[in-house]
């Protein structure tokens, strides 16, 4: 479009040039033939303007169109340099796209080494897993067996423990037997004129509590016999269940259980505690106490009593319960009446009235869980016993165990009323059921049986005015 509008403009100068050279050329002429000449130039001139303007429209109409080849030149250079720019952004592009394709591939490459070593630890992982199946299915096999065994060996120990508890029965029995034997000789050696010693059979009958009884006196009985109230179950080792068997000479009820001759010649017992007085700070404590459950139990003690009645010679309280243990007397129960309690509110009254005499006495209170026997010893006689009486029960470990006073909170809330008056001298504890011959040898001074878990040189704090003194032998002791 440009080089058109150049070539016509070019044309017309040229145009113009060859007319006014014919104008000029004409002037030259005769006068005559000057009025045509100036009739043609006015036309002329008149076709010149009219050229002039039509020339004029043609170069605007030339300039309009140079203007806009112009911008189509301008517009054409401008998108020229936009395709260039966005070349230039696609090849950048494509090189960023090559690069994230270059990396996604490295990326899935990976990817594929991982999920061959991701299935590779799972088949080991099946492979070990498969592998201890097999294992616990075969351990599962072998607890069966085990457990299988087990009941096997627990139907032994089942029948093994009711032939010991047959055995202690017969040994017990035994023991009664020598006991009685042991008196009738006494008796025909040193009083020939004396009847001599009988069984005496006791009907057991309930007796009113006291006004002051706590939880612990229920079922109390008359003095002398085994308190076995709501308790049907206790039996004493005679045929007849019915009754309750105390060592007694018809003439002479008080000599349940005679303390043996010779008895103050007992020596080598160990430190005497005294508690002169029922102050609620005269207490002994024992830590640790029971460091292991208990299914079985022997507590056995050298006691003088110098009050009309017997306090607490024992109490072993824990959180759940403060009277897990107890032998447990106060003022206000029958003269010489001691509770034997385990797991309160289970107890036991047993007959100690001898104990009231104020004289040096040996006392073994023998439990065992199997069928809940329990034996009561003093001086070497065996003064009462029976059976269920907490069977099956198991002492637990971890309590508070004081000498002195009734725990009514784990360490503390003694009462008066409750306290021991008097001395002991030997006191030691078994964790299990002592036969009557280790128990003869105790009150004859002849050394503790062997296993006592606890004795009185274990106390580790003696409180108010209890004191601690040394005697060579029990005769000698203040």
């Amino acid at each position: 479009m440009g080089c058109s509008g150049r070539k016509t403009l070019s044309f017309l100068l040229v145009f113009m040039l060859v007319y006014l050279h014919g104008a000029s050329s004409q002037e030259t002429r005769p006068a005559g033939q000057r009025k045509p000449f100036f009739e043609r130039l006015r036309r002329l001139e008149e076709q010149f303007w009219r050229f002039q303007e039509v020339t004029l429209t043609h170069l605007q109409s030339i300039a309009s169109n140079y203007n806009v080849s112009y911008n189509i030149d301008a517009r054409f250079q401008s998108l020229e340099e936009d395709s260039q720019a966005t070349a230039l952004a696609v090849n950048r592009s494509q090189a960023i796209v090559w690069g994230n394709l270059a990396h996604l591939k490295s990326w899935v490459r990976k990817s594929q080494r991982r999920s061959r070593k991701v299935d590779t630890q799972l088949q080991a992982l099946h492979l070990t897993l498969s592998a201890q199946g097999r294992q616990r299915a075969q351990e599962a096999d072998e607890q069966k067996a085990r457990q299988e065994a087990l009941a096997g060996l627990a139907r032994d120990v089942q029948a093994m423990q009711a032939t010991l508890a047959r055995l202690m029965r017969q040994i017990h029995s035994q023991g009664a037997r020598l006991a009685i034997l042991e008196g009738r000789l006494q008796t025909d050696h040193h009083s020939p004129s004396v009847p001599p010693l009988t069984l005496a059979l006791t009907p057991s009958r309930p007796a009113k509590p006291g006004p002051g009884s706590l939880q612990l006196q229920r079922g109390r009985q008359t003095p002398g016999a085994s308190a076995l109230q709501n308790h049907p179950e206790d039996t004493s080792a005679l045929p007849d269940p019915s009754v309750h068997r105390s060592l007694v000479r018809p003439q002479d009820p008080s000599q349940l259980a005679r303390a043996p001759q010779g008895q103050g010649h007992i020596c080598n017992v160990g430190p005497v505690f005294i508690f002169p007085n029922a102050s609620t700070q005269n207490v002994l404590s024992f830590s640790p106490s029971l460091l292991t459950a208990l299914r079985a139990l022997s507590f056995c003690s050298w006691v003088r009593a110098a009050a009309g009645y017997l306090g607490t010679l024992l109490s072993y309280a824990t959180q759940d319960n403060d009277n897990k243990l107890v032998l447990h007397g106060r003022d206000s129960l029958a003269p010489g009446s001691v509770h034997f309690v385990i797991g309160d509110p289970a107890f036991r009254e047993l007959p100690l009235q001898p104990l009231l005499d104020g004289q040096w006495h040996h006392v073994c209170v023998v439990w065992a869980s199997t069928e809940g026997r329990y034996w009561l010893h003093v001086d070497r006689r065996l003064a009462a016993t029976g059976s269920g009486f907490r069977a099956g029960y198991e002492i637990p470990p971890g309590g508070s165990l004081v000498v002195g006073q009734e725990q009514d909170l784990v360490g503390g809330g003694f009462d008066g009323a409750e306290a021991f008056v008097g001395s002991v001298a030997g006191l030691a504890i078994w964790d299990r059921a002592l036969v009557p011959g280790e128990v003869a040898d105790l009150a004859m001074g002849r050394g503790l049986p062997t296993g006592a878990i606890l004795t009185l040189a274990n106390a580790t704090w003696a409180g108010g005015f209890v004191r601690r003194i040394s005697c060579t032998c029990l005769e000698h002791c203040p």
